[in-house]
């Protein structure tokens, strides 16, 4: 596997004519990118394609992509049941391994950036990239489609885009890039054809109008049914299963049931495996007790044929070897990271352990908040592992490149990619200090609502939780130290450093 792997799923306004998307696709075909899925959609006029690959291609495939789509698709002709501002309509990146969601978010402002410069399409920046509060939301900047934002975009202030000039393509309209989490595309069908009704329920169930927070959803007419279409932007905190569940009893209110359901491009294992929990009532479930699960950890040395807790030496013993080995990475960067993760998987044991037994279903709310939280962190952290040896090879890179060019006329753009290169390494620590910190108030609420039995565990996650947090910011003070800055937007960045820092401290005292 590549020390890198990062998912892409650009949504293009095509699902009805198969050789267009067949030429799309193939343009973002490249070494290094790997295609998963394709999905298309006549009602909706649109496709799904879902890529991963390794850092810089994938970067590359989307940017391809997003011009081929330019030369093939015209909006001023498009039709479709799904809102719409552009022929590429959203490209997110999604961190899978050895990427933070910050890293992600440095990817779509470089793609977003290429998208403007080569193909004169301007483009939003949405979700953990957005500029402003009020562009997270990506229905808060498709607001009017397509027709919409080609009429205000040169006079209203706020349509202006992040990159490009203030003017839409003739044909290929806007685009918007971000990075965020992954993301469940889940539709459930209707037996009515009324489709008020899929509406109704859509306004219900998501965030926006009062429903399940990390969803969002609309109503539309699909297939001659009517379809309850949503977005579930954190499935961890609040799952596939719930979603469910809410829809069919609000569908009961009207007289209607869901008849099937269905998902659009790929879902996280751990998606089904809580459904599987949670419908079928399993006491004490873990995702070891499922064959595959198991047979993989065996078979790929992570753990011992004695089950769980045996062998776990072997596990953990390759990461401490690197450590000690005579090189700079991995070091304490990684060390923070890793020990982070550990507080959070030991929390997430206390909770789920005492989460449905009999003592504590007054906390069964608050434990799994805890859970779904305690997941998303331990996967985060997992990931700034690597991200941190990442970032260190990047600076080491840009010295050496800056030494070269110091021969040359090419001196400042020596420095400036080193100021670069330290920007991103001293927000991969910063990040694991703010999530180490995160982890340990989860902890601090779970002492009274869990069993004192297991007090230990939570002692020794909060102990492990303050080890990230003060090799994390260790780090973030030598990086920032070693920063010039020459340009405001470098001046800024150090000055939300160090407010950053000060917030983690007080949280640490």
């Amino acid at each position: 596997m590549p020390n890198t792997l990062v998912e892409c799923v650009p949504n293009f306004s095509e699902g009805r004519d198969a050789a267009k998307v067949d030429a799309i696709v193939e343009a973002m075909k490249i070494p290094g990118v790997y295609l998963l899925d394709r999905e298309m959609d006549a009602d909706h006029n649109r496709c799904v394609i879902t890529l991963v690959g390794e850092r810089d291609a994938i970067q590359e495939a989307a940017i391809r992509g997003v011009g081929k789509a330019a030369e093939l698709i015209d909006l001023t002709q498009h039709q479709g049941a799904h809102p719409r501002m552009g022929a590429t309509d959203v490209v997110p990146f999604i961190p899978i391994e050895g990427v933070t969601l910050e890293d992600c978010v440095a990817m779509a402002r470089h793609v977003g950036a290429e998208i403007a410069r080569r193909y004169q399409i301007p483009v939003y920046l949405y979700e953990a990239a957005a500029t402003s509060p009020e562009r997270q939301n990506l229905e808060n900047i498709r607001r009017g489609q397509f027709e919409g934002i080609r009429d205000e975009i040169a006079t209203n202030p706020a349509r202006k885009p992040d990159f490009g000039e203030p003017r839409v393509h003739a044909t290929a309209g806007a685009t918007v890039v971000g990075a965020r989490k992954f993301l469940i595309a889940y539709n459930v069908f209707l037996n009515t054809t009324d489709v008020e009704i899929a509406k109704k329920i859509a306004k219900a169930v998501r965030f926006s109008t009062g429903g399940l927070r990390f969803v969002k959803g609309a109503g539309f007419l699909v297939r001659g049914m009517a379809q309850v279409s949503m977005n579930l932007t954190d499935f961890e905190q609040t799952p596939i299963h719930r979603v469910f569940e809410f829809v069919k009893r609000e569908a009961a209110r009207y007289g209607v049931m869901p008849v099937s359901s269905e998902i659009v491009g790929l879902i996280p294992k751990l998606a089904l495996e809580q459904a599987a929990e949670w419908f079928l009532q399993v006491e004490n479930f873990d995702s070891s007790l499922i064959l595959e699960n198991r047979l993989a950890s065996v078979m790929g040395g992570k753990m011992a044929p004695g089950g769980p807790s045996a062998g776990l030496r072997a596990g953990v013993e390759p990461f401490i070897e690197q450590l000690a080995a005579p090189t700079a990475t991995p070091g304490g960067g990684s060390a923070s990271a890793a020990s982070g993760a550990m507080a959070a998987g030991l929390a997430h044991m206390v909770a789920s352990m005492s989460r449905g037994k009999k003592a504590y279903l007054q906390h069964t709310d608050a434990l799994n908040l805890a859970i779904g939280r305690l997941a998303t962190l331990r996967e985060e952290l997992k990931a700034a592992i690597d991200a941190d040896a990442e970032s260190y090879n990047t600076v080491m890179k840009a010295y050496k490149v800056a030494r070269e060019a110091a021969a040359s006329s090419e001196a400042a753009d020596g420095t400036r990619l080193i100021n670069s290169a330290l920007q991103q390494a001293t927000t991969v620590p910063l990040g694991v200090a703010e999530k180490a910190a995160e982890v340990a108030q989860i902890v601090t609420a779970l002492v009274p609502i869990t069993n004192p039995n297991m007090s230990s565990d939570l002692t020794t996650a909060t102990a492990l939780a303050r080890a990230a947090m003060q090799g994390a910011l260790a780090n973030v003070e030598i990086n920032v130290a070693s920063l010039k800055p020459e340009t405001a937007d470098e001046e800024a960045f150090v000055a939300g450093v160090r407010e950053r820092v000060t917030a983690i401290v007080s949280l640490r005292k």
